[in-house]
């Protein structure tokens, strides 16, 4: 690969092979003047992922000082992440290097998605427009994506190989770094360089805690998050992790949230941490949920939750209902009740 293509895409062995053979130490990244501007590009990247954007550069031929900061960027940017070490923060900067990346992905050649797949220990072939792997590596790559698409028997398959378009390809590959990324941090890091870092880690974490502090749904309104059923508490707890939800039961979340108050835009920006979450299509099925095509649809029974395995943490308040609205209704009455009688003892 050539450098400018190793700078759009640090991730990969060979970028990691070259950074390793200019010598830059970590004490070096983070201590020398002459390399500011990768560690201000570093800082950056982590910022825009809890965006939800990291924006990738354009280079020339010439540029050989900007795609030197771009490949130096990339491992600053991972002693951020391990210094900080948070669980949202790193799910969010994994997620958002990888979709910046299958920006990108989509316009390169089969050639180069090729190319790129083998460094994630995939085998593809290709024709004039597609790419052929094998469905164990379909599998593999695509069990982590919940839509009807993704499934196995909705692919064209010839003699155990799957059939797939470039972009498709490099949605695969999208979920193939977010993997990688994930599992490499964090990385250890001593307390030392942390601390000659922390310049740019307050800038972070202000960032960091403002967003969970605006990402609190219990700030939504009237909406009291603390008066939700434990299914639901669990399953916004797995989206803000970065795991994805099983359909039945993004459709239950959907379908409660809607319920008890929250608007779709308030919906949308719970799910806009999933592997993949496509903002577009989510609002369209939260619209669809919510009522736009006539009809509003009502969440799922306790016993329907219980059939897709569903009903995670039950109390002893779970036992005594049969729906996640008539737990949520009953939290709120008992609420009120306490609070009239907080009232009633004050004025007394």
């Amino acid at each position: 690969m050539e450098n400018i293509e190793l700078a759009l895409y640090p991730f990969v062995s060979e970028a990691s092979r070259y950074v390793d053979s200019l010598n830059f130490s970590p004490d070096r990244l983070i201590t020398s003047r002459a390399l500011e501007s990768a560690r201000i590009r570093g800082t950056d990247r982590v910022i825009q992922s809890l965006a939800g954007n990291i924006e990738k550069p354009s280079f020339v031929a010439s540029d050989e000082g900007k795609v030197l900061t771009e490949l130096l960027s990339y491992p600053f940017a991972r002693i951020l992440v391990s210094c900080i070490d948070d669980q949202y923060l790193t799910r969010r900067y994994a997620l958002a290097e990888a979709k910046a990346s299958y920006e990108l992905l989509k316009k390169e050649s089969l050639d180069l998605l090729r190319y790129l797949g083998e460094d994630f220990s995939i085998s593809a072939t290709t024709d004039d427009t597609h790419l052929n792997l094998h469905f164990t590596d379909y599998l593999k790559l695509a069990s982590p994506l919940k839509e009807l698409e993704w499934k196995l028997v909705n692919r064209r398959m010839d003699h155990g190989h799957v059939r797939i378009a470039k972009e498709n390809y490099a949605r695969l590959l999208q979920e193939a770094i977010r993997k990688r990324i994930l599992n490499g941090l964090p990385i250890n890091v001593p307390p030392h360089m942390c601390g000659q870092c922390e310049d740019n880690l307050t800038v972070i974490r202000d960032i960091l805690q403002k967003q969970k502090d605006d990402f609190d749904i219990g700030g939504f309104r009237e909406v009291d998050n603390e008066l939700f059923p434990p299914c639901i508490v669990h399953a916004i707890g797995n989206v803000r992790n970065g795991i994805n939800l099983a359909h039945s039961m993004r459709f239950a979340k959907t379908s409660f949230l809607v319920a008890v108050g929250m608007s779709v835009n308030e919906v949308v920006d719970l799910f806009n941490v999933s592997p993949d979450f496509d903002e577009e299509k989510t609002r369209y099925q939260i619209e669809h949920i919510a009522g736009s095509s006539g009809t509003q649809y009502t969440p799922p029974s306790c016993s329907t939750m219980k059939t897709y395995g569903n009903c995670q943490g039950a109390d002893e308040l779970c036992k005594r209902i049969q729906h996640p609205l008539t737990y949520y209704r009953r939290k709120v009455w008992f609420k009120k009740r306490d609070g009239s009688r907080n009232t009633i003892k004050k004025d007394a």
